[in-house]
């Protein structure tokens, strides 16, 4: 399924969720809280995975996207939060598995890396759908590529470069996601 004008407005996307029973974690564009963080270096990015992995044990699931050009220190962020959460070994990038499963402490995660994806319908092949985000996070790298599949998400981190060191916008749902 792709979009040759890009994907659809978010509120086809919710409604393309919702006839497939996947829910619209995300909010009107009104309710959404945004705040930004300085990166200047690894330690300020792993100080934002250890931020970003305790508001994942607060919920049961959600969707994170994490957006930024190519090592802006997506899956650098994603490695920090996992290891925050007690994922002990290594962690590997899903740059072409495209998912890779985690569970810890009764938590279960996703991290999607779209980049390589060919056709949305992969994610459906692949199975994501069996752990929706109701109940399992999905961390995704390049949703875009995803042309509307991936569900919207209850948090957006866009990770820009920024001299030396990098900038982060954290877009939340609600407070509780901050």
């Amino acid at each position: 399924m792709r979009f040759p004008d890009g994907p659809p407005p978010l509120r086809q996307r919710w409604q393309y969720h919702a006839r497939r029973g996947i829910p619209a974690t995300a909010a009107a564009p009104e309710s959404v809280i945004e705040q930004r963080h300085s990166l200047p270096d690894s330690t300020a990015t792993d100080a934002l995975g250890t931020r970003l992995a305790a508001v994942l044990r607060r919920h049961p699931g959600g969707v994170v996207w994490l957006q930024g050009p190519l090592g802006a220190g997506k899956t650098a962020l994603v490695r920090a939060a996992l290891r925050a959460l007690g994922v002990t070994g290594a962690i590997k990038s899903p740059t072409y598995t495209l998912v890779e499963p985690y569970a810890v402490h009764g938590l279960k995660l996703l991290h999607m890396d779209l980049y390589r994806l060919n056709d949305p319908e992969e994610l459906i092949a692949l199975g994501v759908f069996d752990d929706p985000p109701s109940g399992c996070w999905w961390l995704v790298e390049w949703p875009d590529k995803a042309d509307g599949v991936v569900p919207p998400p209850s948090i957006e981190i866009t990770l820009d470069y920024a001299g030396e060191g990098r900038v982060a916008g954290w877009r939340a749902i609600n407070q509780s996601l901050l």
